[in-house]
């Protein structure tokens, strides 16, 4: 019996990472690009648009990505909550009240949440954890954007920071954040003594990374139990 295609609904599918996920999952062969929610208009690529998180096509939709904005953040959770749909969320910037909503909302669907898909972070934040034991050194992050990056420091940059924050001691200067031109985003960790240096990098050549990541792990999530996740939870099977 031939395995259906995840049907996959996209929040925001308008915006530009909106619709590099949407390309992603019209190339993959599992996939399918069912319903993109955008504001007004129609969302390019997928197979019905919709401008309500109310719609009975996205209760269909096996699993949400949402790629919208910061201020749609808590009605998307709760709708997806209402809904009973798998949850995967790339929206940066989050306070503490939103993180608490997550946390809330992964006790009755399962929800995967990162400022950032790409393997490569999870896997530089795993690097992390393993650097951050060398005795007298100092820790720096620095991080670089395009022009329109609306957060500063970088919800990358942040969660970064907090991984080192598990495992140095004592207080972390804040990042570096710099913003220019067309750059997708480039994180670097320093590590520095008085006899050497060292810098961890991940460079974003494109938007493509992260759609992949994103679809990568709505794929993961769509059959697993409630709870909240993060793209650490995925990274040790590939």
């Amino acid at each position: 019996m031939k395995k259906s295609k995840l049907q996959v609904a996209v929040i925001g599918a308008g915006g530009r990472m909106g619709q590099e996920i949407g390309e992603v999952l019209s190339q993959r062969k599992d996939t399918r690009a069912q319903v993109g929610v955008v504001r007004k208009g129609e969302a390019s690529g997928f197979e019905r648009s919709e401008t309500s998180l109310s719609a009975p096509a996205l209760k269909k939709a096996d699993v949400w990505i949402d790629f919208s904005t910061l201020e749609s953040f808590s009605a998307n959770v709760k709708a997806a909550v209402q809904a009973g749909r798998p949850l995967v969320s790339g929206v940066t910037g989050l306070t503490e009240k939103h993180l608490k909503e997550l946390e809330l909302a992964g006790k009755k669907i399962p929800v995967l949440w990162s400022p950032n898909m790409s393997f490569g972070i999870a896997a530089l934040r795993k690097a992390l954890a393993v650097a951050a034991e060398l005795e007298d050194f100092d820790f720096q992050i620095e991080e670089f954007h395009h022009r329109h990056k609306k957060d500063k420091p970088s919800g990358t940059a942040i969660y970064l920071q907090k991984t080192l924050a598990q495992h140095v001691k004592g207080k972390l200067p804040e990042p570096l954040a710099v913003r220019g031109g067309g750059i997708f985003g480039v994180h670097k960790v320093w590590m520095m003594s008085e006899e050497e240096t060292i810098c961890f990098e991940h460079q974003a050549l494109n938007r493509r990374v992260f759609a992949k990541g994103a679809v990568q792990a709505a794929v993961w999530l769509a059959n697993r139990k409630p709870g909240l996740y993060t793209m650490d939870d995925l990274f040790g099977g590939f």
